[in-house]
């Protein structure tokens, strides 16, 4: 393949020097430096990046060596982690970052939890972080503060200055609010807590009294302990006098780790003096909706009643489910009788809360038709299967036409559906690539995927609050059919969240997804869709069991102007295997169930199916308490991740480029004579004993021909051996570079953030429409060379060229007559000695039969 297309790539965002750096970054196995450049970063020659790139070795030292000799957990010592040679390099800044901190189970050095004399606990992979719980039960027989004799009681829990206040109710004596509120153990300055009630009142909240606790006495829970039972306190006025009214309480001291943890209402997620919008920062978790594939096969319709009697429809049927449309082609020859035979796929969740409507319509004119006749199917009522059985169809009247009907119509009209609900297939919510469940139901489990959200530094500010820059961020993270979330933490650049989560892993060959956000759904900012900061994705099967990860993942976004570091996720993961025999079974399974196979959808109808369900997540999880926005669903599922991009597509490009280069042998025509060129002009001739040993060891193979296949699988093993001790020690994390991100056009990144369709202006489009051509013009002329070189093969024997085919067919008799008298191994070792022949006895010009290969006609003639 020549370098066509990438000049055009070049042409179009500079990406000459890229491509130059990605292939020449291809390690050579048998070069004398081998053993260096698999594991040292190669720096890239692009010279306008240099100065941001150059990092002063005291500044990397002190990186490097920030926080070694800490002994609390923050901050963590961090080490850069070096990939492997065929990764491109890229600043420190944007590179994953190895952490040793200290967490529950004890320190992580290599992956390993250090324990010392810490005891095994439940939460090992998050710092342990005290909180002070009040959980506020009820309240009875509260006296009336009102002149009505009314009382509208609310309970304020104070610690210090700090403040948490329970909702209020009015007119209600006996009042229930169950609620816990916990404070972080090192922010409580006070030593007593005071728990008030107090009465809501237009002008001022009036006081019924209060429970004081002294914190001293207040009892430690640790789990797997019985919670705390709440007990009656009776209320105290001001001079600590009893008075009339009880109210339940239960004061601990505890960890994350409580059950009451999840549904507290943090005093780090809600301001000082806000609690209204507490709802919107807890933390919770999301458990995806079934969801099924609803089939609808339109077969026939009969005796369709039009408003014209005069003229046949030109009919079709149109499918909903919601917001979601699918319809059929129009009839070819308008008919009262039309055929459709088509199949339309669309996607419900469970419980099936909309139904299914079948709309036959009359396209009557230009943008204009008729409604036939409608018939409304509810999908509780509706057949599933889960293999590839049959399904009969039934006949369906049309509610329109039966209406028509009693007005004097003797026929009504009718519809032959085959409707049934399609169990046997995965349902694709999110990309392909980066898909977190395949078919869970149907495997055995193989592991527990472990998650500590630990922390976050350097967040960019995104919203100004009483003069200072602030962010209220939360995580999500994704695997499956769960989605949890943790509390937003406001007014903080560097949050600490330490919660942990575990979900159950059933094929290997999965995606853990965990992003960050900030949080606009509070604070007089409702209605603002919460701001991007960035993801992180880790790949299970890159995970070695056992092991604890613990990274500083950066976090990225790419914005129109470029991409933007937003500052770093500090996570720790492990991966524990509950059945060797049943994960390495795994990988012998298809990955999707059978009727992904059976019964395959088209790319068309996955790519629908995939937004159609993405949809109905995004809106299950919006009406949830707190709501996970659809900015943040779809973000999480790559939803938009199918949008052209010039960006991207370079980065492909210079994928297979590199696997090309790196194994020669798939490129068809080329691959054989580039190899055998390196072979024997860059490899043998400058080595002698190299060439000694080589020529040596083709003649014990031409000699004992059985000895080959397993040489080649003995030479792959002892290559896997050796790279053993290079194998990676951390997850892939993103590549600026390879991902073409810090060089791309400011016209591309405006291309890719460009809405579909398109709102930019005519000139624009068309700017970038003769782009698009010019590059697609470079990738047809490749994809036509390719087609020439078989077309000329085709050629040798259709007599196109009456001369060359006899020229063929004399060298073929010739051949056939050589290798009948010649033994096979002579005739081997005459070939392969020609094939390591001597740069000196090699000729640069082409050989006789390239020359003629190349004047052999090819159907390009017949081409318009």
């Amino acid at each position: 393949m020549d370098s066509s297309l990438e000049n055009s790539y070049a042409d179009h965002g500079q990406a000459e020097p890229r491509s130059r750096h990605i292939l020449s970054s291809i390690p050579n196995p048998f070069s004398s430096e081998n053993s260096e450049s698999r594991h040292t970063f190669r720096h890239l020659s692009n010279s306008n990046q240099e100065q941001k790139q150059n990092v002063p070795p005291a500044a990397v030292q002190s990186i490097l060596n920030y926080g070694v000799n800490e002994m609390k957990s923050e901050p963590h010592s961090r080490k850069v982690v070096r990939m492997h040679s065929g990764s491109s390099s890229q600043p420190i800044d944007y590179a994953l970052k190895e952490t040793s901190p200290y967490l529950g189970g004890g320190q992580i050095v290599g992956g390993q939890v250090i324990r010392g004399d810490r005891p095994v606990i439940t939460y090992d992979l998050v710092e342990k972080m005290q909180y002070l719980f009040v959980r506020v039960v009820k309240a009875r027989d509260l006296p009336t503060k009102d002149v009505t004799g009314s009382l509208d009681p609310y309970v304020e829990v104070k610690v210090g200055n700090y403040r948490r206040t329970t909702k209020n109710f009015e007119k209600k004596q006996n009042t229930e609010w169950n609620m816990v509120f916990p404070f972080a153990r090192d922010n409580v300055q006070s030593s007593v807590l005071d728990v008030v009630v107090k009465d809501k009142d237009i002008l001022k909240d009036d006081f019924v009294g209060f429970v004081r606790f002294d914190l001293n006495k207040v009892p430690t829970r640790v789990p797997p302990a019985s919670p705390l039972a709440p007990e009656w306190y009776r209320l105290a006025d001001k001079d600590g006098d009893k008075k009339k009214g009880e109210l339940m309480l239960a004061v601990w001291y505890g960890t994350q780790a409580d059950e009451a943890f999840p549904d507290a209402w943090h005093s780090d997620a809600v301001g000082s003096d806000d609690s209204s919008a507490a709802f919107a920062l807890r933390s919770k978790v999301y458990l995806s909706p079934r969801i099924w594939y609803v089939r609808v096969n339109v077969i026939e319709a009969q005796d369709l009643i039009v408003s014209e009697k005069s003229r046949f429809p030109d009919a079709y049927v149109k499918v909903r489910i919601g917001n979601h449309v699918l319809r059929t082609e129009r009839v070819q020859t308008p008919t009262l009788n039309p055929i459709w035979n088509e199949d339309l796929m669309l996607a419900a969740a469970e419980p099936f809360e909309e139904a299914l409507v079948v709309t036959v319509e009359d396209c009557i004119g230009p943008n204009k038709v008729e409604t036939i006749g409608r018939v409304e199917i509810p999908l509780n009522s509706v057949e599933w299967r889960a293999d590839d059985r049959f399904v009969r169809g039934k006949w369906f009247h049309l509610e329109k036409s039966m209406s028509a009907a009693t007005d004097g119509d003797q026929k009504t009209s009718r519809l032959h559906l085959c409707v049934f609900l399609d169990g046997g297939y995965h349902d694709l919510d999110e990309s392909t690539n980066d898909s977190s469940d395949l078919q869970p139901t149907a495997k055995p489990l193989v592991g527990i995927l472990e998650l500590g959200i630990l922390n976050a530094d350097g967040l960019h500010p995104l919203k100004t609050r009483d003069g200072r820059g602030r962010s209220d961020t939360y995580c999500v993270a994704k695997y499956g059919h769960k989605w949890v979330r943790t509390r937003t933490v406001v007014n903080s650049l560097n949050p600490k969240y330490n919660e942990q989560y575990t979900w159950e892993v059933y094929d290997p060959a999965t995606v853990l997804t965990v992003g960050v956000f900030d949080n606009s759904q509070f604070d007089g900012s409702d209605g603002s869709k919460d701001v991007i900061i960035g993801k992180v994705r880790i790949r299970i099967s890159t995970l070695e069991t056992s092991r604890v990860y613990t990274h500083s993942h950066v976090l990225l976004v790419l914005h129109p102007s470029g991409v933007q570091k937003m500052g770093e996720l500090h996570l720790a993961i492990r991966f524990s295997c509950t059945s060797l025999a049943n994960m390495m079974f795994a990988y012998l399974r298809p990955l999707l169930p059978q009727l992904h196979y059976v019964r395959p959808l088209t790319m068309m109808q996955q790519h629908m199916l995939r937004h159609q369900a993405a949809n109905i997540v995004a809106s299950r999880f919006s009406g949830e308490e707190p709501p996970l926005r659809k900015e943040v669903v779809e973000y999480m599922s790559d939803a938009h991740s199918h949008i052209w991009s010039l960006r991207r597509s370079k980065a492909t490009y210079f994928r297979l480029m590199s696997v090309l280069q790196f194994f020669p042998l798939i490129s068809i025509f080329s691959g054989l004579f580039l190899l055998g060129k390196w072979f024997g002009e860059d490899l043998l001739w400058k080595n002698p004993r190299t060439t000694v040993l080589a020529h040596i060891l083709f003649v014990m193979l031409v000699c004992s021909p059985k000895l080959i296949l397993p040489t080649v699988f003995l030479y792959m093993f002892l290559i896997a051996i050796w790279n053993f001790q290079y194998r990676p020690r951390s997850p892939p994390h993103i590549d600026i570079r390879f991902s073409f991100a810090d060089a791309a056009h400011p016209d591309e990144l405006d291309e890719e953030f460009d809405t579909f369709p398109t709102s930019r202006d005519y000139d624009i489009v068309r700017m970038r429409y003769d782009r698009l051509r010019s590059i697609a013009g470079r990738l047809e002329t490749q994809v036509a060379d390719i087609a020439t070189q078989g077309e000329r093969l085709q050629a040798l024997v259709s007599w196109q060229d009456p001369r060359v085919t006899v020229l063929f067919l004399t060298f073929c008799l010739g051949a056939a007559i050589v290798l009948y008298v010649t033994p096979f191994r002579v005739l081997v070792l005459l070939v392969g000695f020609n094939f390591l022949r001597h740069p000196r006895f090699r000729i640069e010009m082409p050989s006789a039969r390239i020359n003629i290969f190349r004047r052999l006609p090819a159907r390009t003639d017949s081409i318009l």
